[in-house]
């Protein structure tokens, strides 16, 4: 029997859609008011999936504080209140998307949760646009 465990999370980051290799104006007609070069923000909010068996002994999937801390750590830590294109090293040559953003997260997280579980992150950019990537 598998079961999905899940710990919201949030953070507050800069960015700007473009690609340097693209003129201003396809920049603009691509990526519209994302695309300002003195960035913009969201508040993002952040839904953070584990899905697997449930351990006998203790009775979770996933101990929530474990997966609390390593959100804190490896996500809130590296990504809350920066600009993500000039601030985090992911984003040196990759466009921070909400697509992207999401990926990333993941690949943070998926280093420290048992290899037998699932994971799947849900990214909301806005309460209205969200994307979902599990691997």
């Amino acid at each position: 029997m598998k079961i999905k465990v899940s710990r919201k999370a949030s953070f507050n980051a800069a960015h700007r859609l473009f690609r340097p290799d693209w003129s201003n104006e396809k920049n603009d007609a691509v990526f519209g008011k994302c695309n300002n070069p003195r960035y913009h923000g969201h508040n993002y909010d952040l839904t953070v999936s584990v899905t697997g068996e449930i351990d006998p002994e203790t009775g979770f999937v996933m101990d929530l504080k474990v997966l609390k801390e390593l959100i804190k750590e490896h996500v809130e830590e590296a990504l809350d209140h920066k600009n993500l294109n000039v601030d985090v090293p992911e984003f040196k040559n990759l466009n921070p998307t909400a697509e992207n953003i999401a990926v990333v997260i993941w690949d943070k997280l998926r280093p420290h949760i048992d290899k037998k579980k699932e994971l799947e992150v849900v990214l909301y950019e806005t309460p209205r646009n969200f994307v979902t990537y599990s691997g």
